[in-house]
């Protein structure tokens, strides 16, 4: 005799429950899997000064371009390739890059891809792909300083954190 006033019988609730909660397993267990890993990490030197602008609700955003050396042994011949890359910062992290980056200075950046897509007036359709900072290492910064003043400059980098307030 079943407990339970409706017609399914003790055995058919568990079993449907136990695969309702594989279901939920195996759903979990392929979110975790599947999630993608979107993150870069480019060491370079600033191209041009960075440009600090501000979204019409008052955030900051900082815009400039980091230029990435490789090089490469060809026969007996060594190869220099350069790579170009265009680097968005928000925040406080915006407010310090645009205080601290100039052209020429050494950065590292740690951050995500970002592709915009948009169509042209005659319907064509772009894309460009650049780089949303969440993390900044500024090097230090050698030329034209005294040897005193590069081992203090030589000292910790200066690093900024999205979130976080800067303590100059």
């Amino acid at each position: 005799m079943d407990i339970f006033p409706c017609s399914i019988s003790l055995r058919a609730r568990a079993k449907s429950i136990y695969l309702v909660l594989i279901n939920y397993l195996i759903n979990d267990f392929l979110e975790v899997i599947m999630n993608n890993l979107n993150q870069i990490l480019i060491e370079g030197n600033v191209v041009r000064d960075p440009v600090t602008k501000q979204t019409p609700k008052g955030t900051p955003v900082c815009t400039f371009s980091v230029a990435s050396n490789r090089y490469m042994k060809q026969d007996d011949d060594y190869q220099q390739e350069v790579s170009f890359f265009d680097i968005t910062t928000w925040s406080a992290l915006a407010e310090t890059c645009g205080k601290q980056l100039a052209k020429g200075r050494g950065v590292r950046i740690i951050g995500r891809l970002k592709q915009d897509r948009w169509n042209d007036p005659d319907g064509k359709s772009h894309s460009k792909v650049h780089i949303i900072a969440e993390h900044v290492v500024f090097k230090p910064e050698f030329k034209g300083k005294k040897k005193d003043e590069q081992r203090q400059s030589e000292k910790e980098p200066v690093v900024e954190r999205v979130g976080e307030s800067t303590a100059f």
